[in-house]
């Protein structure tokens, strides 16, 4: 699913929105579906928001909850500096508009930061004021008419322009573009750094200067000197001589998990705590450099590849850590191949950042998760973006041929369904935005508008009032569900047994709804669209248990000898 906003955008949250960076993960989108102005007015409200409620909540000044605020960032990615520098030259102006009452869509287009083009309606997150808009807009232009700050440029600006950033930053937008570790010695697609696409993606490799030695492969020799594939077994045992590898793992049949996914898969989220004033603190930011890192997206604690412990408080498990619980001989083998923005129409673009040598490596189970894109997207007019069935079997197809020359033999390749989205309107629209929650303002609808009359909504077509348009959004998810299926059923092919699998939110839902939750707090509350780490871990546990029940050998068989791994070693150098 695509990012509401750009992978940056909480730095500009809290940088203010000059400093929007071209190194995004919807720089992969066509330019018909990327609105800049439009991310730069939604980024401008949301800071102004947050200055104006610290003030509220703190009982301070302005220019004190602009302090307070820079004072929370954290040094990394000179986040804190940063902060300090756009203060300084926006926070006069920013003062003196709040000081009067002026709330922050009035403030971002007095600054410029937001414009409403001529016969384009106003885009505005608060109710208007009582006043008519053009003369409170005049009247606010009058009080920073002198300002030096208007002369700056608010069209484009790129931190990554600055000579010192230059170079580091387009090494960065590379790996980001292909999907591949930043940092990676022998170029074998695995990192021993966690994130800008490292082990936080796919497995950590456990010897950086030896392209053969990597997550997922055959071992080398029964690994009798060395772990060539880094699941952490590896020497003779001195009782019989022989080789752990061959003694724990031969034919257990290990496997390894890839996730072919959007942002949902990524596992996009943006803390509540970077935009909710009464919950802000010094410790709300410790995660943002790692966030930004990983383009807002939580790979680590995912559905699929998870595999630190869940921050949710439930019991479930990914996908990931469930195959390396059956079998411990599958540690690391897991790669997250999400992009923000993938759809089945760009997926070509990354699809060979997948690492699977059909020789040299072990069979893997393939999940094909394009949930959202191929019905979502911000236009005006969302319909005619819409993916066809007709084009996704081809672009489909075409996947599955390529999986079919780069997978080993005895692999498994999941389809999976898309969502019926009306959910989301149906259980978040009369409910309060985290930046209307304060003074009651500000509802999902109200949010909902706004994204789409700026054009940068993740999905215009069902976060929308209008319901004709979101059943025929969903109707269409439908028909994309059904050609799935029907691939799944008419095709074969030589190295992989195709599957198909209903994504089971409303099973889901009943699930949680069991254990007392509501159905609202399955949704990532920031951006209104992405299913949270309890519901993308509910969803894991669903697809689990069909495949556990109806292709049991998907999963192989339980390893017996699990609990010698642990004895003799451990936690097998971890993840």
């Amino acid at each position: 699913m695509k990012s509401p906003w750009n992978m940056l955008l909480v730095t500009p949250l809290f940088l203010l929105p000059p400093l929007r960076t071209s190194a995004s993960p919807a720089s992969d989108d066509s330019p018909s579906t990327r609105n800049p102005n439009g991310h730069t007015c939604l980024a401008c409200v949301a800071v102004v928001s947050v200055i104006e409620q610290l003030a509220q909540v703190h009982n301070s000044t302005v220019e004190t909850s602009m302090e307070r605020l820079c004072s929370y960032l954290p040094e990394k990615l000179f986040l804190k500096t940063t902060c300090y520098l756009v203060i300084e030259m926006f926070g006069p102006d920013i003062i003196k508009l709040l000081s009067t009452d002026m709330n922050a869509d009035v403030v971002c287009h007095t600054l410029k930061f937001c414009k409403q083009d001529p016969g384009q309606p106003l885009c505005h997150l608060y109710p208007l004021p009582k006043e008519p808009w053009k003369f409170t807009l005049e009247k606010a232009r009058q009080i920073v008419k002198k300002s030096p700050a208007l002369k700056y440029s608010r069209s484009s600006a790129d931190i990554c322009s600055l000579p010192f950033l230059a170079k580091i930053c387009q090494k960065i937008k590379l790996a980001i573009k292909n999907s591949v570790p930043f940092k990676d010695v022998d170029s074998d697609k695995y990192s021993v750094f966690p994130t800008l696409r490292g082990y936080h993606w796919r497995g950590r490799d456990c010897n950086d200067s030896n392209k053969m030695a990597y997550p997922g492969r055959r071992p080398d020799n029964w690994d009798v000197h060395e772990d060539s594939n880094c699941n952490g077994i590896w020497g003779v045992d001195p009782k019989d001589g022989i080789p752990y590898e061959k003694k724990f793992c031969e034919g257990s049949q290990p496997r390894g998990i890839i996730l072919l996914g959007d942002s949902a898969g990524a596992h996009f989220h943006i803390s509540p705590e970077w935009i909710t004033a009464s919950q802000m603190s010094l410790k709300s930011f410790i995660n943002l450099p790692t966030a930004l890192t990983n383009e807002l997206n939580w790979p680590q604690i995912s559905g699929a590849t998870g595999f630190l412990d869940s921050i949710s408080g439930i019991k479930e498990n990914s996908i990931y850590l469930r195959l390396r619980k059956r079998n411990h001989c599958n540690h690391r083998d897991y790669q997250n191949i999400s992009r923000n923005g993938a759809s089945s129409q760009n997926l070509d673009r990354f699809i060979e950042s997948l690492s699977r040598d059909p020789l040299l490596d072990h069979p893997a189970i393939i999940i094909y998760a394009m949930i959202g894109n191929d019905v979502c997207n911000g236009k005006a007019d969302p319909v005619p973006e819409m993916t066809t069935p007709k084009k996704l079997y081809s672009s489909v197809m075409k996947t599955l041929k390529y999986l079919n020359s780069h997978l080993p033999n005895g692999s498994h390749v999941i389809l999976y369904g898309l969502p019926n989205g009306t959910f989301l309107w149906d259980n978040l629209h009369n409910r309060y935005y985290p930046l209307g929650q304060l003074n009651k303002d500000v509802t999902y609808a109200h949010f909902y508008s706004f994204l789409n009359c700026l054009q940068v909504s993740p999905c215009h077509s069902w976060m929308s009032s209008n319901k004709t348009l979101r059943n025929l959004t969903s109707e269409r998810a439908k028909q994309l569900s059904n050609t799935l299926k029907n691939i799944a059923t008419s095709q074969k092919f030589t190295n992989f047994d195709l599957f198909y699998a209903d994504f089971d939110f409303q099973e889901v839902t009943e699930e949680w709804q069991k254990r007392g939750g509501e159905p609202w707090q399955l949704i990532e509350p920031v951006d209104g669209f992405h299913p949270n780490e309890v519901a993308l871990l509910l969803l894991a546990d669903r697809l689990w248990k069909k495949v556990e029940l109806h292709w049991p050998q998907v999963l192989g068989k339980e390893n017996p000898f699990n609990p010698q791994i642990e004895q003799v070693f451990g936690d097998q150098g971890g993840h």
